[in-house]
């Protein structure tokens, strides 16, 4: 099983203000910012912290702008919304490759995974009930092992 930490992510080259150009949005200096940040992150900021970080570049970056360019990226498909369970809508860039996440439910931090084993094991479970798996995502919820658990 490969697993990589977000902290681990690579810069994609400014993937979500290339998707909104191919999407033909219109790129408003305010909505560039805001695609940096999220190409940049290398966590899955909410809006209070993607609002922290534009206004941190241009203070008139208001947080109502940031919730409508999120809702747009979102609605053209090029950031996708996560919702951990925390009561906060988090996002990411859409389109990437496939990936699970494990929530560490003592810190926040957010595990990005993939499983070959967890992958076949979901096409098998499927097709044995009649079905062909067309999209899914997977989010563990956990705490750490105690030594003794180990």
């Amino acid at each position: 099983m490969a697993a990589r930490t977000t902290s681990a992510k690579p810069r994609r080259n400014d993937a979500i203000e290339r998707a909104c150009r191919e999407k033909g949005l219109r790129m408003t200096g305010q909505r560039r910012i805001i695609a940096r940040i999220l190409d940049d992150a290398a966590d899955h900021p909410d809006v209070v912290e993607l609002h922290r970080r534009a206004a941190a570049v241009d203070d008139r970056i208001s947080l109502s702008t940031v919730y409508r360019t999120v809702k747009l990226f979102e609605t053209q498909g090029i950031i996708e919304r996560l919702d951990f369970r925390d009561g906060r809508s988090r996002y990411e860039q859409a389109a990437r490759e496939h990936h699970d996440h494990l929530i560490n439910l003592e810190t926040g931090a957010v595990i990005e995974f993939h499983s070959d084993e967890i992958e076949a094991l979901q096409d098998q479970i499927a097709k044995r009930l009649g079905y062909k798996v067309v999209y899914h995502r997977l989010e563990l919820y956990a705490v750490p092992l105690d030594k003794d658990d180990a």
